[in-house]
């Protein structure tokens, strides 16, 4: 049963289960001693980090034991942030875990893994032979040794800070007001750290006790119903603009002065063409890769294109994307979801470092964030509208069915539909989730009453399908 659990809850590119049923700390256990047979290697240390979740550190000790057993070190950085992992293996050059379940609920833990230098690990390239290797040991068909590695325990909190800043400063004559909502999640944490020498920012803090049971609301900004309190935190104190950051703070959600959403596209492509003009200024003469993700908004290309990057298109999630920061070369990737990518940040997924940008881009201009924002919002989006389904497969054929004869299709992540309608163009894309049972549905066109429809007549058949 605890094998089944295994195969159940290592998903595409990270590990995500249920706590007690499926999530355990000798499954825990089993993955540290898998990840050193598989990834890290004796006599190489591994660093680990947790959030806040109650289930976290007993989880994370486990794995400390299974690494130790196999001959591994550990260097513990203790309570952080997803992105200070990453910091902490791209400065020391090591192998790395964080663990964490996002957004998801308080009933939810998991694993995230990177090799050196933050280089992610998907399914593809070492996470099902961790997987595997761990079936072994939890099967008792291969031992556990008897390593005797030692456990190292250090804080980067004020160094990752440094570091964010330096590649962003916090400088600028604009005085501004933001209100930050961390969602009593590792953002709560992060950015007194990142915030706190910056003169001219006043920070308006909105729940950031560390809570791993989410007593306000979900840490998913991407849900409307999670953001009400931060738009209404931003009127009310006649804020600049807000944050709203996930569980584990590498997402970050961006809310304009009339508190309404700054959609994650054009944030990508603000910040796309932000590094376009720094690496160019730099002196680079020749192509310029930035890539986004195929449920970003049209804009987002269009806007790298216009700046003399070269947009590429990708599949969703973070250990894909930063597969191919490494292998294109690319400076930045942007993805729907509010993940944002840094060639100087190791390649990794930065959602503080995606605010500072926001943030420095407000302090250089005079107009307010919402007419700054409409630059690199020429289109609608539905959003993605997750729907619970029993037949993924079933419910996407279907959709084949019946708009497979209006425009073009392909199937880089999921199905991707697109097409001409009087009123102009369209697409939309269905998609299972890889960490949920639900199917995403995103639509985008060139007007309102367009995604409308599309977005209408897609949903009717996912529900009366699935």
């Amino acid at each position: 049963m605890i094998t089944k659990a295994l195969f159940d809850i290592v998903k595409t590119y990270d590990v995500r289960g249920l706590v007690e049923t499926q999530l355990t700390p000798e499954v825990s256990k089993a993955l540290g001693a898998a990840f050193v047979d598989v990834i890290s290697g004796p006599g190489v240390d591994v660093v680990v980090g947790h959030d806040m979740r109650d289930s976290s550190p007993l989880l994370a000790a486990a794995f400390v034991e299974g690494v130790l057993s196999q001959g591994g070190g550990v260097k513990s950085i203790g309570l952080c942030s997803t992105d200070m992992v990453y910091f902490a293996s791209g400065s020391w050059d090591l192998p790395a875990v964080m663990f964490t379940a996002s957004h998801n609920p308080a009933s939810y833990n998991g694993l995230k893994f990177s090799r050196a230098r933050a280089q992610g690990i998907s399914m593809d390239t070492g996470l099902s032979s961790i997987r595997d290797r761990a079936v072994e040991f939890l099967a008792g068909t291969a031992p556990y040794g008897d390593g005797v590695g030692e456990v190292e325990s250090l804080s980067v909190l004020a160094d990752y800070a440094a570091h964010l800043t330096s590649l962003v400063p916090l400088q600028g004559e604009r005085p501004l007001r933001i209100v930050v909502d961390a969602a009593n999640g590792m953002a709560g944490l992060t950015v007194p750290a990142v915030f706190g020498e910056a003169r001219g920012i006043e920070i308006i803090p909105m729940y950031f006790e560390l809570d791993g049971s989410f007593p306000n609301h979900e840490a998913n900004p991407l849900e409307p119903a999670n953001l009400v309190d931060l738009q209404a935190a931003v009127l009310r104190n006649h804020a600049d603009l807000g944050l709203a950051f996930d569980g584990d703070a590498d997402r970050c959600f961006v809310i304009d002065e009339l508190g309404q959403p700054v959609t994650p596209s054009a944030v990508a492509a603000m910040v796309a063409k932000r590094e376009i003009i720094r690496v160019r200024n730099s002196g680079e003469t020749g192509p310029i890769p930035v890539l986004h993700n195929l449920l970003c908004s049209r804009t987002v290309a269009e806007i790298i294109a216009e700046n003399g990057g070269v947009p590429i298109r990708t599949r969703v999630g973070h250990s894909l994307i930063k597969d191919q920061m490494k292998k294109t070369g690319a400076i930045f990737g942007g993805e729907h979801s509010a993940h944002y990518y840094f060639a100087e940040f190791w390649g990794a997924d930065n959602g503080m470092l995606a605010a500072l940008h926001v943030i420095a881009e407000v302090r250089a201009r005079t107009e307010a964030l919402s007419t700054i924002a409409q630059e690199y919002s020429r289109y609608v989006e539905s959003g993605e509208i997750n729907t619970t389904v029993k037949d993924q497969e079933l419910v996407i054929a279907k959709i084949l069915d019946v708009f497979g004869s209006r425009g073009e299709q392909d199937s880089l992540d999921g199905l991707t539909m697109s097409g001409v309608a009087p009123e102009g163009w369209w697409w939309l894309n269905v998609r299972g989730s890889n960490t949920e049972p639900l199917l995403r549905l995103n639509v985008e066109a060139e007007t309102s009453s367009l995604v409308q429809s599309v977005r209408d007549e897609a949903l009717a058949l996912i529900r009366a399908t699935g």
